[in-house]
């Protein structure tokens, strides 16, 4: 299941930890491209007084895009209030949010692209003209007000770019793509976040831990709370490199940062199906998992790292994840390029 995974990039119910969480733009590490340009738009609409243009986030999830948001609250000096997609059900839900707004705060809004079509038409006016029409009533009866909403800026965050229509997509006047993060910068969120949780960290272990995090910080923290529990019971609190190799070992966390789930997926593919192509259902029964969560859950991953393949005849593996696997390469394999359909 998804919610057992360690390596799973979404939010799990142990990971709220906010003291772990930056407050300003200087304690963000890494998406430099990314502070640089906020820093200048936030500092723009400052000296301007005036609200910050609304901005969309989206990327993979775990990569920072609801700390990104407190982030902006805090540079701009103003309130954030924070709701999600499919929390919003009616327009209603939408004014009640909008009109408790003050000039300037924040509205975060998680999972934007599963807003309901109707609220997201109530919507388009307040982003652009800062104003609602709301219906009264129903029937011959029924009459329009306006109610005029004070300039907010709404940040959208969504890990589904493409889900988004164009009209509300065009609405943002600043635009966010956040990518998986390199090592370098893993290992200095591990750092900075043993050091908050007042864990003694060896650069060794840093390193070897942010190797294992799929590029991703939520993984990162997630497995050094995890290593903390581990050192704390089978070692002296203190993880060096040895504690962490046996620590993950333990969590079955591999070197390349797979799991035990991928791990099934990819020895299907290779011991049942002779690297493939393998049918998407047929590869779900293989493994006892819905079809459904291998494609939006354990495929992503091992597609951005080139282990498996999407072709029109099914799912197949590449030489790449042979070698890492420390198989050998199927001859059909070593002779398919990693971009042939």
């Amino acid at each position: 299941m998804e919610d057992d995974r360690i390596v799973s990039p979404g939010a799990l119910s142990h990971d709220a930890d906010p003291g772990l969480r930056p407050q300003w733009l200087r304690d963000y590490i890494g998406q430099d491209r990314i502070k640089d340009r906020l820093a200048i738009f936030i500092e723009a609409s400052q000296q301007r007084r005036e609200a910050l243009d609304h901005v969309l986030l989206y990327g993979p999830p775990g990569l920072g895009k609801t700390t990104l948001a407190h982030i902006i609250a805090n540079e701009l000096g103003v309130h954030i209030r924070f709701t999600s997609g499919p929390a919003i059900e009616r327009a209603g839900d939408l004014a009640s949010v909008l009109t408790n707004l003050e000039a300037g705060d924040v509205l975060f809004i998680d999972e934007i692209h599963r807003l309901a079509r109707t609220v997201e038409e109530v919507l388009y006016p307040a982003m652009e003209d800062f104003h609602l029409d709301i219906m009264l009533g129903k029937g011959p009866s029924a009459r329009s007000v306006r109610l005029d909403l004070p300039r907010f800026t709404l940040i959208g965050a969504t890990t589904r770019a493409g889900m988004l229509t164009a009209p509300l997509r065009d609405r943002f006047g600043v635009i966010v793509h956040l990518d998986f993060y390199d090592t370098k910068d893993l290992t200095d969120i591990v750092k900075r976040s043993a050091q908050l949780l007042g864990v003694h960290l060896d650069a060794a272990a840093a390193l070897e831990i942010a190797r294992r995090s799929r590029g991703t910080p939520r993984i990162a923290n997630r497995l050094l709370r995890r290593l903390r529990d581990y050192v704390e019971v089978k070692g002296d609190g203190e993880i060096t490199y040895a504690m962490a190799e046996e620590g993950l070992k333990m969590l079955e966390v591999d070197p390349h940062g797979l799991d035990a789930v991928d791990h099934r997926l990819l020895d299907a593919l290779y011991y049942r199906y002779q690297g493939g192509p393998a049918g998407l259902e047929t590869l779900a029964a293989a493994i006892g998992e819905e079809s459904g969560t291998i494609e939006d859950v354990y495929e992503p991953y091992l597609l951005q790292q080139g282990y498996i393949q999407r072709t029109p005849r099914g799912r197949t593996l590449t030489a790449l994840a042979c070698e890492r696997m420390g198989w050998p390469v199927p001859q059909e394999l070593s002779q398919r390029s990693l971009f042939e359909p």
